[in-house]
């Protein structure tokens, strides 16, 4: 099922006596969701991505815009006509029924037309089950499983009845780090299996890179920019993606652009033809530091952290905006640095140049590394 979302916009007034300005928690979004993919919504909290989730369920109603299902609008649709499974933060599982009853709520609660048999009702909540691999825990009480497992049992209600759309709301936040990504992987296959469109609410950005087909960065109510999760990282829009995509983060500098080349401090890194002269912000990834005694960007080491395969180098430059500089490189090559500075050479494939004023990306026409 695609999901269309029109020029949305969601206002709540404000709480606040002496301002009477509303908040505007959706700002004009207009994305679309492809038929059987999983879509990440991701941004930091209160940037409005989990009333994204409440409209296309339909728990809120658009201040202006519309939300389409395939061809239908659904806009004005109650929750219950729009064919939606929901998985909440804290799974709402009823904590009386067991996991059996649970997934059974949503069957029993089906009129008309759609409602079924007891055979019917029970033959969809054993396929629920075994499709989250809960089967043999029917009889159990929520507080008698694990998180884990409670999620499991969310998911299965929300897919018991064969929804048109998948939502989950930050579903993974609750558990720990290693659980957290089994059941990522997990809400992977089952999506995979069942071909349910999917959009999935969270503000962890390795959540919605590892598992997404496709992510939409929001900031405050505004969409920043969609894409498949590697070409967002690799191509940032504007500096707020940027920083906010990769572990570790991107390394951001002041720099300048004069006569075609790029300077960090009084270092020229990198030629840059087709853009005027001025200040600019510079991005670069830890992944695209090259360590050679002849490299360009002269940097003070303050230290070597070796992890396995790779080596985190630790440097300062005067014109960095976070103080430290972290440089990912190859262990093999780090048994050579040593003493107070280190020079380095930049892939420039992993070098962004942004507006110094708005954050927007530039783009020139031509980037060499020197």
């Amino acid at each position: 099922m695609k999901v269309v979302l029109e020029h949305l916009t969601k206002k709540f007034p404000s709480r606040n006596k002496k301002d009477k300005s509303e908040v505007v928690a959706v700002n004009d979004m207009s994305f679309e969701i492809p038929d059987g993919k999983l879509v990440g919504l991701l941004g930091p909290s209160g940037c409005g991505k989990s009333t994204v989730l409440n409209l296309i369920c339909g728990l809120e109603t658009p201040t202006a815009g519309k939300i389409f299902f395939g061809g239908d609008d659904v806009t004005a649709l109650p929750p219950e006509k729009r064919g939606v499974g929901l998985v909440f933060q804290n799974y709402a599982l009823y904590p009386h029924l067991t996991v059996r009853q649970n997934i059974l709520f949503p069957l029993q609660n089906l009129r008309g037309e759609a409602k079924m048999t007891k055979e019917a009702m029970e033959e969809k909540m054993l396929a629920a089950a075994k499709l989250v691999q809960i089967e043999q825990l029917l009889e159990r009480k929520p507080s008698e499983m694990s998180g884990g497992q409670q999620q499991r049992v969310a998911i299965a209600r929300a897919l018991v009845k064969t929804p048109r759309v998948l939502l989950l709301d930050e579903p993974l936040s609750n558990l720990d780090a290693r659980l957290r990504l089994q059941t990522r992987e997990e809400i992977r296959r089952i999506q995979r299996e069942t071909g349910v469109t999917t959009v999935f609410v969270t503000h962890d950005q390795e959540e919605a890179m590892s598992i997404s087909d496709v992510i939409v960065v929001m900031k405050d109510g505004v969409l920043q920019q969609t894409g498949k999760p590697q070409e967002v990282y690799n191509d940032p829009d504007n500096l707020f993606v940027a920083r906010f995509l990769g572990t570790p983060p991107i390394n951001v500098f002041d720099g300048e652009l004069r006569g075609g080349k790029l300077f960090i401090g009084s270092d020229a890194v990198m030629e840059a033809e087709g853009v005027a002269d001025g200040p600019v912000t510079v991005g670069i990834r830890p992944e695209a530091f090259r360590v050679r005694d002849d490299g360009p960007l002269c940097c003070g080491l303050v230290g070597v952290e070796v992890m396995g395969r790779d080596t985190t180098i630790i440097s300062t430059n005067e014109a960095s905006q976070s103080g430290l500089i972290r440089s990912v490189i190859s262990a093999e090559y780090a048994e050579g640095v040593h003493g107070e500075t280190v020079r380095f050479y930049l892939k420039e494939a992993k070098v962004h140049l942004f507006d110094f004023k708005t954050g927007e990306r530039i783009r020139p026409a031509a980037v060499k590394a020197l």
